[in-house]
């Protein structure tokens, strides 16, 4: 059985990434190149392809680098872990990402009253009101800001 490989450049074509991108995610510990070549090329194996649609499947739906890498070890030891396990780790992330809204939504409020506070005018900017709030007022400046 004759075993694809790929070197770099062609993986990262067909992945529609850079080959910075392939070599940001070796350095991380999400890929490693199946063999090197006696020049000292990576070469990739068909696993290393769907290794990397999988990282970007991830990437897209909004796991980071690290949520990745946890994923890849539930993936690589699929058949010990449970769909509890990976239901488990994908509703940690709904949680985080539900709070995240909830912190962009406090941050929108709090950029509008700032905003709506500022006349707008031509005015030299020593006499900005949000200037003047930031500077003098400290985080509890903004409505709804909680001290994090």
């Amino acid at each position: 059985m004759n075993q694809v490989t790929l070197k770099i450049g062609e993986l990262a074509k067909l992945a529609q990434v850079s080959q910075d991108t392939l070599r940001f995610y070796e350095k991380h510990g999400l890929l490693k190149p199946h063999l090197r070549s006696d020049a000292g090329y990576r070469l990739y194996s068909e696993a290393d392809v769907q290794r990397v649609s999988f990282i970007l499947s991830a990437k897209r739906v909004g796991f980071t680098l690290n949520e990745i890498a946890e994923l890849l070890a539930l993936e690589v030891t699929k058949d010990e872990k449970s769909c509890e396990d990976v239901k488990r780790f994908v509703d940690a992330k709904v949680v985080t990402v539900e709070q995240r809204i909830r912190d962009m939504r406090r941050i929108k409020k709090s950029l509008q009253a700032l905003s709506e506070a500022c006349c707008g005018g031509a005015e030299p900017a020593t006499q900005c009101t949000i200037l003047e709030a930031l500077n003098t007022e400290g985080p509890g400046v903004l409505p709804h800001s909680g001290a994090r």
